[in-house]
């Protein structure tokens, strides 16, 4: 069995064993926490990981601006209150430079290393059914087995490729934000376009338009987006977080969004506000920064009419800020609901389209056709060009798991299974794939719960259900077939009654094409989803069958 490639830091022992435990998958919040868990049980486990350092999400999207878009003291983990009291941020919003040296600090703090190997990407996992094992296989050339298999792969994970002709073709640098370079990448006197409009797109936008000779933004769908609000972290505001982290982390395990510190979640219909009253919630939410939003009126996102309100709201601030009416009326969404897709926040965005070196140019008009030696060509018009970056996003929720050869009962793939939309139990299992767990999975709320402590709650469900299994005897757990499709039917169900679907967003899978358009993320908030994940905890993994 060979080990990690030659440089990569993968811990001590790698290639020592073949049996463990558990292996974890992805070295990100919930994999390195997850592993953090398993050690403290005295469990064996053995975690891989494709890049060559821990981060997940924060050791890949390495671009100029790339921020979290929840407050840092929020936006952490809440298993230690040692860690919480003695990690010092340096912003209200942690740019990844920072996250990242979080995430290694947790890492080296508990002496997880050790178990962890990098540069080593998981190419399969397929249940043998007689000795009720998972075995995986690596790229390294390795092949384990586990008891248990945790897919902490993450929800934003799996890059889009490029889906434009003729990159093989183009004479100059191509970038994706999702693969940044390491090292710094100068922009100065380039002629750079940027393909995309979404929250990668809007943080890097500014920083490169600062550099830039020329920028030139191609946009097909327009974003709803609100001031970050970054500022340098105010020593008061900390210590008083702080020295109430016991009682905040209780609140946001009990809010829907899990983002509490700054704003309390309305709990009233903007229907029992006055205009007025409403006006001044949106403009103090704005005032706020980051996602506050998802917090407002209890009917923002089942409403059309008061979601139509809010949105023009957001529209008249960009027109605010925009000083060309016609390139202000480009950059106002239009069509579908404010929240629908993802708010993003950004740091001086809109005002960037005032300087002089910057272009929108609407391909929703008029769609890009390919590269070029020189360029991109936009219908009949070449647009040369020294670099171009792809803001593309992300096939979400799914992607990761689905380019894993993962088999589970009787050998049949989850990507058979998965052939019409995912499905699973509370977004923790799916059915024919025994103790294979994911993390904020596709049926849970995922990426609408601030991701960090969301991941804390499903490792923790996790480690107590092998606890459970192992105390009562049993050897494996899956999903019950008639559970996931009670549990898929209320996703739906729960979707359909908000004004998600009235957007062509990830969150339905609208952006890769000949991906199912289903309701990925659970719409009915967390404390309703905990409270079903308690549930059946409390009534011995109800909906799960032991065996």
């Amino acid at each position: 069995m060979s080990t990690a490639k030659q440089g990569a830091p993968a811990g001590n022992g790698a290639g020592a064993r073949t049996e463990y435990d558990v292996v974890v998958i992805g070295a990100g919040f919930a994999g390195i926490y997850m592993l953090h868990r398993l050690r403290g049980m005295g469990l064996s486990a053995r975690l891989y990981e494709a890049g060559d350092g821990a981060g997940g999400t924060w050791y890949w999207n390495r671009y100029p601006g790339a921020a979290c878009d929840i407050e840092s003291l929020e936006y952490s983990y809440s298993f230690s209150e040692e860690l919480q009291q003695e990690w010092k941020w340096s912003t209200r919003f942690a740019r990844q430079p920072e996250i990242l040296a979080y995430i290694n600090h947790v890492v080296d703090r508990f002496e997880l290393r050790r178990d962890m190997q990098f540069n080593t990407r998981v190419t399969a996992a397929v249940f043998d059914e007689a000795a009720q094992r998972w075995r995986v296989s690596t790229d390294q050339g390795e092949r384990i087995s586990a008891q248990f298999c945790v897919m902490a792969t993450g929800c934003l994970s799996a890059p889009k490729p490029i889906e434009y002709p003729g990159a093989q073709d183009f004479g100059g640098r191509i970038f994706h934000t999702a693969h940044w370079p390491k090292e710094p990448v100068d922009f100065s006197g380039q002629r750079v376009g940027v393909v995309g409009t979404g929250s990668s797109a809007i943080q890097c936008i500014p920083l490169i338009a600062e550099q830039a000779a020329h920028l030139h933004v191609f946009q097909r769908t327009p974003n709803f987006s609100v001031p970050a609000g970054n500022r340098p972290m105010d020593p008061d505001y900390e210590r008083s977080v702080k020295a109430r982290y016991a009682a905040l982390r209780h609140k946001e395990f009990h809010s829907d969004a899990g983002i509490v510190a700054m704003l309390d979640p309305q709990t009233q219909s903007a229907l029992q506000a006055t205009p007025e009253e409403r006006q001044r919630e949106y403009e103090t939410r704005w005032q706020a920064g980051g996602l506050y939003f998802y917090g407002s009126y209890v009917d923002l996102l089942v409403n059309r009419e008061v979601n139509e309100e809010l949105a023009e709201f957001a529209r008249r601030k960009i027109r605010q800020k925009v000083r060309d009416p016609q390139v202000a009326e480009l950059l106002c969404p239009k069509g579908y609901p404010f929240g629908a897709k993802r708010i993003c926040a950004d740091t001086g965005y809109f005002e960037t389209f005032n300087r002089d070196n910057v272009s929108l140019v609407d391909i929703r008009k008029t769609p890009i056709r390919g590269l070029t030696r020189k360029g991109l060509q936009v219908g009949d018009t070449e647009y040369p060009l020294d670099c171009v970056i792809f803001a593309t996003g992300f096939d979400a929720m799914t992607g990761a798991l689905l380019n894993i050869d993962i088999r589970g009962r009787g050998g049949r793939t989850l990507r058979q299974k998965w052939a019409e939309g995912p499905r699973t139990y509370l977004g923790l299992m799916t059915e024919g794939f025994p103790n294979l767990f994911i993390t904020t999975g596709p049926g849970s709320p995922s990426v609408l719960f601030n991701m960090v402590l969301g991941n804390e709650y499903h490792v923790n469900w996790i480690t107590d259900c092998i606890a459970y299994l192992r105390s009562h005897g049993r050897g494996a757990i899956d999903a019950t077939a008639g559970a996931e499709q009670d549990w898929c039917a209320h996703v739906n169900a729960v979707g359909e009654q908000t004004l998600f679907p009235q957007a062509n967003s990830w969150y339905l899978g609208d952006n890769v094409p000949g991906k199912p358009r289903v309701i990925l993320p659970y719409l009915g908030g967390f404390r309703a989803y905990s409270q079903k994940c308690e549930e059946s905890a409390a009534r011995d993994y109800e909906g799960f069958a032991l065996s």
